[in-house]
């Protein structure tokens, strides 16, 4: 269930960049990380937005001002798990505001709010819900081992026919694996790479 708390969030950061990973790669983007995550993935690169201490609840009037002073029209709510909490009010907010909401998630909370793009990366210890398989514009698998090839094997077979399908190499695994995505995807060009190019050119 998403907690009530819907007028304040926690917000681990706040950050405008561009987005590195995924379909819109390469566009800027008023970034926004809520605290919170049960998900538990050990290659996680925010791990300390996993816990809501020391992160102060936030009024979400704040948080639009300063997702509006920037000149792109686009927030992504990441986390965390963003969906942990209900983003009815936000969403509808920045809706009135004619900006774009996206959000990344593992889909392992009931779904709150109103999304313009969703990203969806499901993992296979911490399964998500099946309704975000209907709903998802964009599957991202993170590929670590050669095993994981399989779970997103699985998830292409449940995703709506419109949702465009990516992998990740993981980044601690990256030169190992890229050359097995790189291979993967020519055997099976239904699939696109996305790589955290963010980390690369340096930025947030």
């Amino acid at each position: 269930m998403c907690l009530m708390k819907s007028e304040e969030l926690p917000v681990a950061e706040e950050f405008y960049t561009l987005q590195g990973e995924g379909y819109f790669m390469g566009q800027a983007a008023y970034f926004v990380r809520l605290a919170g995550c049960d998900v538990g993935c050990h290659w996680c690169d925010s791990k300390p937005s996993w816990h809501t201490f020391p992160f102060q609840w936030t009024s979400i009037n704040d948080i639009i001002i300063r997702a509006s002073q920037n000149k792109s029209k686009v927030v992504v709510v990441t986390g965390g798990e963003p969906f942990t909490y209900d983003l009815s009010i936000f969403t509808a907010e920045l809706k009135a505001l004619n900006i774009q909401t996206h959000v990344e998630t593992s889909g392992t909370k009931n779904i709150s709010g109103n999304w313009d793009w969703i990203s969806f990366s499901p993992k296979p210890w911490n399964l998500p819900l099946p309704v975000f398989f209907d709903v998802c514009n964009e599957l991202k698998v993170v590929i670590q081992r050669t095993e994981d090839f399989m779970w997103a094997e699985d998830c292409k077979t449940r995703v709506n026919n419109h949702c465009q399908l990516f992998l990740q190499p993981e980044w601690s695994s990256f030169n190992k694996i890229l050359p097995e995505i790189v291979n993967y995807i020519k055997e099976h060009p239904e699939w696109r790479i996305s790589i955290q190019a963010h980390k690369f050119m340096k930025i947030p």
